[in-house]
């Protein structure tokens, strides 16, 4: 029998796998649908032209990562010309990242990859509603496609993510640090101050005005370094005059990384908070050039509020910046063992949870004016109260160098990645010192984690006149179960809820809290 032309609605189809959506969180009774003329946009995810080798023992440049592991011109010309039979419109082509961003009614959408669309209104992180279009099941693609198309990523444009930063109350605030306190704290190496590196930013809202970064870092004595803002889908740099809100994020995340590596240049990229929004800022920050030492990310939700398909082409971004020698540091949550989940059960942060990543915890730390520690231990302030993020995934398999790090079984019973690999303080209550439009905050959060990480990789790159990429292999070495790691201070007091701390990793704080100029020498040893 002959297929029929893909212009054809009938035409054989075939399901992608993983791309099965839950309803929206929210009765649907007032839901409508989406007018089949208006424009929807999503991003269209192709298999790699060959199986990406281990990260963990992997270094290329990015053009040949492109020319081997990017999309092969066969597939994107095949895909192009099956969507564009079918009236959808394909805008851009990233063959690096593998992906093609496509265009068009959305009743033209949902009809090329089998769905339907509906408007509805749900609760935000913060319990504000947000209208969005949603729909539930599975995806499909025409049969010729088949493997071929491995995503399909943004016709559902619910929030995917939330930020991980928590301000603290004036009364509860007992101490703030600034960032250049901290490097003091945590030993950041003398004579580095990332030049020569770029720190990329990931923000799913909110914006900053230069002004405000030029009064912050004025007041620490200062010169700040070089931020640029890139839009990515439709996103821009666009202040919302509320340090409470999105702003509250982005300007914790310049200021840490900026007052700690002030040589380096920082770029934010700033896109909409969907999956593929975020999956396509990661893409476009990973491709850039000059290729980022470090990519920061401090924004997450539950790795099973994400569908199959969205965490692996996430994961195989992540992947593609480990590759060419980009640390990707994400933030692993403010909520503890549950991750703001109610079903009792111990659940991990995602993208913290790919193996890819860099995986953030948090403490609370005390300290005096001369950086000596006194007290650092989990932070945990009590249910709803926020705790750091930690435990073991059910998606993601232990990695090789986690192996003899004493990982504890997933909930489901199995080995999986563990969660963080290191921490810094977070605790709002020992928390950052910041200025958000125009107002001085003391702000926690495995958020401040994030950027304070991605800062002192850019001087160890510096110092040691190389980037690092996926670092965890480097980090854990041969360390067993139990015993700290070199350029580590172990944190063995506290819980994040079903998880203690103790002696070696533990899925409350990882490896620990860094030495960072203990960590350059065992690094310069590793590379010797």
């Amino acid at each position: 029998m002959t297929d029929r032309p893909m212009s054809d609605p009938d035409a054989p189809r075939t399901p992608i796998p993983g791309s099965e959506r839950p309803p929206a969180d929210a009765p649907t009774a007032s839901a409508r649908a989406v007018p089949a003329d208006a424009t929807v946009e999503a991003t269209v995810v192709l298999r790699r032209r060959a199986e990406l080798p281990d990260a963990a023992h992997t270094r290329m440049t990015p053009a040949e990562l492109a020319e081997r592991y990017g999309a092969d011109p066969a597939d994107i010309a095949l895909v192009t010309d099956t969507l564009t039979a079918l009236g959808v419109d394909v805008t851009a082509i990233d063959a690096a990242s593998r992906r093609l961003r496509v265009a068009g009614p959305a009743g033209v959408l949902a009809s090329a990859f089998g769905t339907s669309l509906v408007q509805v209104s749900t609760p935000d992180a913060t319990g504000t509603p947000v209208t969005h279009r949603f729909r539930t099941g599975g995806l499909s693609v025409p049969s010729a496609l088949d493997g071929v198309v491995t995503a399909v990523l943004g016709l559902d444009d619910r929030p995917q993510a939330r930020a991980r930063f928590r301000i603290a109350a004036p009364q509860a605030a007992s101490v703030g640090y600034t960032p250049l306190e901290l490097g003091t704290v945590y030993a950041f190496p003398e004579g580095t101050d990332g030049s020569g590196q770029t720190i990329a930013i990931i923000e799913l809202g909110g914006g900053f005005a230069q002004s405000e970064l030029d009064t912050y870092f004025g007041g620490l004595g200062i010169t700040g370094p070089s931020v640029t803002a890139v839009g990515v889908d439709g996103g821009s740099n666009v202040p919302g005059k509320d340090p409470n809100g999105a702003d509250g994020e982005v300007l914790l995340d310049i200021e840490v990384a900026g007052a700690l590596a002030p040589g380096a240049d920082i770029v934010v990229y700033f896109a909409p908070n969907t999956d593929a929004g975020f999956l396509d800022a990661v893409a476009q920050a990973t491709h850039a050039t000059p290729t980022p030492a470090a990519i920061s990310i401090s924004w997450g939700g539950a790795e099973d509020t994400w569908t199959g398909q969205a965490r692996t082409a996430f994961d195989q971004a992540l992947a593609d910046a480990a590759v060419i020698g980009v640390t990707v540091t994400v933030a692993a949550g403010d909520d503890g063992s549950t991750d703001r989940a109610t079903d009792g059960k111990s659940h991990v942060d995602f993208p913290a949870a790919s193996p890819h990543s860099l995986a953030c915890g948090g403490t609370r730390l005390d300290a005096d004016a001369s950086g000596r520690v006194t007290s650092e231990v989990v932070w945990n302030n009590g249910t709803g109260k926020g705790a750091t993020g930690g435990g073991v995934s059910t998606a993601f398999p232990l990695p090789s160098w986690q192996t003899g790090a004493g990982v504890p079984a997933s909930a489901g019973g199995a080995p999986g990645r563990g969660v963080p690999d290191v921490s810094a303080v977070a605790d709002p209550q020992t928390g950052y010192k910041i200025r958000v439009d125009g107002t001085d905050l003391v702000i926690g959060g495995t958020s401040a984690v994030a950027p304070l990480w991605a800062a002192l990789v850019a001087r160890l790159a510096q110092a040691t006149g190389r980037t690092f990429g996926l670092l965890q292999p480097a980090l854990y070495g041969s360390v067993m179960g139990g015993a700290v790691a070199p350029g580590f201070r172990d944190i063995t007091s506290g819980d994040n809820g079903a998880f203690a701390a103790g002696p070696g990793w533990d899925a409350c704080t990882g490896l620990g809290v860094p030495d960072g100029t203990a960590l350059l020498a065992a690094l310069r040893g590793d590379q010797g």
